[in-house]
């Protein structure tokens, strides 16, 4: 497993998705991203396409992502997906199998966040099950496809949200516990990492990498469930409603993603968490704020009792 710690990057936190993949060609590359028309999603898109890849977006609005993107530049096809909705991940998988025999770069970039409690029709907690389960799920209807690639890459968004809590294994759905929204994203973002760890043991061994993303501080629709008041008691906003400086722009945010996606640096690496288009350090005390891993996000006997749980909530199997 490779170690969590930084390596030697030429990027930083304030590097673009465009200065990551300039010099990169992806021509006969495919690639997903799921949520890719908005905020970060776009913007990753954006990167990709632009570097000669046919992008696949899965969109919950696909009629709102088709007018998102048509300003970007390249082969971007736009298909339907609610990954809140097993049906829909069937059949978004079965059209996407017959629109291409391999998958090059999956980028798991979708996310709700802090919503008020909501249940899916499985009676799931909506964060666990749309940020987690819903990629899980999806990952594994599409698996063969990255299997024929030979050298494909997955990115699992996570984020230092994940730093609030690790995985309640004895009741992830807050079916006894009090629901508390902060906590649900915790628990969702710490799946996201857990999950990549899982999915590059699976993977290493088919040239499959899994990495999972902090992508730092960004306004994007993401925030749709908070105030603004929320948001300068949190410390995201000046009083004034303007955006403390260790915010990213979108272009910034995507950096991280890509780089985990086409970096010939982490061509031999895999299952480790990153952010500022690095490895990120495993977290101590002595950490700047915001930076860093908790030692639960990357424990591998957690990714694989989540990997089980996964497989017995959605009953899908890789």
């Amino acid at each position: 497993m490779t170690l969590q710690s930084a390596i030697e990057s030429p990027f930083g936190m304030r590097s673009t998705a465009a200065e990551v993949i300039n010099g990169i060609d992806l021509s006969g590359k495919s690639a997903l991203v799921t949520g890719g028309y908005s905020g970060l999603g776009l913007e990753t898109v954006r990167a990709l396409a632009g570097a000669g890849a046919i992008v696949y977006v899965a969109a919950r609005r696909p009629e709102s992502a088709q007018a998102e993107l048509q300003n970007v530049t390249g082969d971007v096809r736009v298909l339907p997906m609610d990954l809140g909705d097993p049906a829909s991940i069937d059949a978004f998988a079965a059209e996407f199998n017959l629109q291409t025999n391999r998958l090059d770069i999956l980028i798991n970039n979708a996310a709700i966040m802090a919503n008020p409690l909501t249940r899916d029709a499985r009676g799931y907690e909506s964060q666990f099950a749309t940020n987690h389960l819903g990629h899980f799920h999806m990952t594994a209807r599409i698996w063969p496809l990255l299997l024929a690639s030979g050298n494909a890459r997955i990115v699992s968004l996570s984020s230092v949200g994940h730093a609030r809590c690790g995985i309640d294994f004895d009741d992830p759905n807050f079916d006894r516990r009090e629901y508390d929204k902060w906590s649900a994203y915790g628990q969702a973002k710490t799946a996201n990492a857990l999950f990549a760890v899982h999915l590059d043991v699976i993977g290493k061994a088919h040239d499959v990498r899994a990495f999972s993303v902090h992508p730092g501080g960004i306004k994007t629709p993401l925030q749709r469930h908070l105030t603004m008041e929320e948001q300068v008691a949190m410390g995201w906003f000046k009083p004034d409603g303007s955006l403390i400086d260790a915010f990213k722009t979108p272009q910034q945010g995507a950096a991280t993603s890509i780089w985990c996606a086409v970096s010939p640096l982490l061509a031999d690496k895999g299952g480790v968490y990153c952010e500022d288009c690095n490895i990120a350090e495993a977290w101590h005390a002595d950490l700047p704020p915001y930076t860093g891993v908790k030692d639960y996000a990357g424990d591998p006997e957690s990714a694989a009792r989540l990997w089980s749980l996964s497989e017995q909530l959605t009953g899908v199997a890789f």
